[in-house]
């Protein structure tokens, strides 16, 4: 049974670490970048290209591109520490680029290549920021609160970063709003950078003596990254059957209460200490989502699937933690920040598939078929992937169960898209 876990593992507690506040809030303006883009990027290349079926291939292929090179700017970040600023004044000086093209309404092609080329350079905020919540805490309490405040806050961004990415383009224009995410980049990771420079040199990521071999290597690892592609294709089939079933105005309220369980529920989960061993829990909330998704399949209706998507967004967040938490353990130091990048990718890549595979099932069987087939598929990969996690060793951890700390100074050193 959970129960309160208090003291140095208060969120209080974790912020007031040691350069963990000024770390955190970089890293937040940082992300808010990538909550407002998506919206203003769509709008600005349909203004700038006049056609919304280019606009939205060169939106798809900006997200495909990133999502698929997350793991590679990570592990250049993670080995090549300077690179992050580079990475950064590329992303932004195109971003600055797209925003002119479209403004001036240069041709279709070249807006469309720019914006597939600014895909290549998102520096990688959340996998590092998760990197270093691992060199600031103590230990897996503390560890475990740190990641739930940071998976909490990402999803806040994500969820308010398209209302108020919408606002400002009815306030101004959508190459305008692009200009100001360019800004949020170069200032968020100036900041950063910034902070990391002022925190003690075993907090910075460092170039490993001996290259680490690929976390996708590491046992337990891949099927933990399965569960987490499951559950975002879960999400996005449900988002299609949702907006399929009652319409824009209702899917979106709903969605937006996805958003909610997930801030709640990894709140909640950050608050209390478990019991149940690190390497399982994962499986608990990918037992129950499935349970969350049926439930508007077997009672149709709004209500139904409102509480559905509160449980499910608890579960999803729930699950994306303890897969950050079990970094520490799969996968050796040196290679983390990549390990954080492919579970973003997995979770990317998830929803785009899920995306795909709700059109065609909608067309050919109608919503209440979507609800049972997102729930099937989410029931169908946690038994496919339990058995090999739970077979997963734990050599990264002590016999306690907790991370082993280098030495014995308080540590003044310090969560995906």
């Amino acid at each position: 049974m959970p129960s309160p876990d208090r003291g140095s593992a208060s969120y209080r507690a974790v912020l007031a670490l040691p350069h963990a506040r000024t770390l955190f809030a970089a890293a937040m303006l940082a992300r808010l970048c990538y909550g407002l883009l998506s919206l203003p990027l769509l709008l600005a290349l349909r203004e700038g290209t006049g056609s919304y079926t280019v606009a939205g291939a060169a939106t798809g292929l900006f997200g495909l591109v990133s999502a698929f090179l997350g793991p590679v700017r990570a592990r250049l970040v993670e080995r090549r520490p300077a690179a992050l600023m580079v990475l950064t004044v590329c992303y932004a000086l195109l971003l600055s680029a797209l925003a002119a093209a479209c403004a001036t309404h240069l041709p279709a092609p070249l807006s469309a290549g720019l914006a597939v080329l600014t895909g290549v350079f998102p520096p990688p905020v959340g996998p590092l920021m998760r990197t270093l919540w691992g060199k600031l805490t103590r230990d897996e309490a503390q560890r475990q609160r740190a990641l739930s405040l940071d998976t909490a806050a990402e999803s806040t961004v994500f969820a308010i970063g398209p209302v108020l990415g919408g606002l400002l383009v009815s306030l101004s224009s959508a190459p305008a709003v692009l200009m100001m995410c360019s800004t949020l980049v170069i200032t968020g990771f100036a900041l950063l950078a910034t902070a990391l420079r002022r925190t003690p040199a075993s907090v910075r990521a460092t170039t490993p003596t001996a290259r680490p071999r690929s976390p996708l290597r590491a046992a337990g690892f891949t099927p933990l990254l399965a569960l987490v592609l499951a559950a975002a294709t879960a999400l996005s089939l449900c988002e299609v059957a949702l907006l399929a079933a009652w319409g824009t105005l209702t899917a979106g309220v709903l969605t937006t209460l996805f958003s909610l369980g997930g801030v709640l529920g990894g709140l909640l989960y950050g608050r209390r200490h478990w019991r149940t061993d690190l390497t399982r829990r994962p499986l608990v909330p990918a037992a129950f989502a499935p349970l969350c998704y049926l439930l508007p399949a077997v009672a149709y209706a709004p209500p139904a699937a409102g509480v559905a998507l509160l449980l499910a967004g608890a579960c999803t967040d729930v699950l994306l933690i303890t897969a950050y938490q079990l970094v520490d353990r799969l996968v050796p130091e040196g290679a983390r920040t990549e390990a954080g990048a492919w579970i973003n990718t997995a979770y990317n890549l998830g929803a785009a598939l899920g995306t795909a595979a709700g059109g065609v099932l909608i067309d050919r069987s109608g919503p209440p078929a979507a609800f049972a087939v997102t729930a099937g598929l989410l029931a169908a990969c946690a038994l496919l992937c339990a058995p090999r996690m739970l077979r997963a060793p734990t050599t990264q951890t002590s016999a306690t169960g907790h991370r082993p700390t280098p030495d014995r100074e308080p540590p003044h050193q310090t969560p995906a898209g």
